[in-house]
């Protein structure tokens, strides 16, 4: 379930970040050790991280994901091995909010993507997933809070 999408005005956002191309089936090996591998990179250079991390899917998943593992930054990272310094532009955006364990994340996106196609919104081909509230917060994952979002295409 998801709360009622709204379209808000996304403001830019400096960001460290990781870029990964993996199968479906490996998403769970990779995240952490490129969440660890990012973190480490941020606080040896002393910057401060300004918000929680999310991912940024260059394209919907399919059998593969191509996304990127991304931190919000207080000021731009020098780059380090895999670790990459980024923007992303302010956008209009339509966001919803998905509760609960990542497993259902799969359906919420089925369910936002169902209100865009019947509210007659064009987005782009991107999409964000923001974990605002996690396992790092409370191993009651009815307490997680999810971050759906997709920049609008002007018309």
């Amino acid at each position: 379930m998801i709360d009622t999408p709204k379209v808000i005005e996304a403001s830019a956002r400096q960001i460290a970040y990781i870029h990964l191309t993996v199968p479906r089936d490996e998403i769970q090996f990779v995240m952490g050790p490129g969440i660890t591998e990012i973190v480490e990179t941020i606080t040896a250079q002393g910057i401060a991280i300004t918000g929680p991390w999310f991912t940024h899917h260059l394209r919907r998943p399919t059998d593969s994901f191509d996304f990127n593992i991304c931190f919000p930054v207080a000021t731009p990272i020098e780059e380090t091995g895999r670790v990459k310094s980024g923007v992303i532009p302010a956008a209009q955006t339509i966001q919803t909010v998905y509760q609960g364990a990542y497993e259902g994340l799969a359906d919420a996106w089925g369910e936002f993507m169902q209100w865009i196609d019947n509210s007659n919104h064009e987005t782009g081909e991107d999409l964000f997933e923001c974990y605002v509230l996690g396992p790092q917060t409370s191993e009651d994952s009815s307490t997680w809070r999810t971050e759906l979002s997709r920049q609008l295409v002007a018309k």
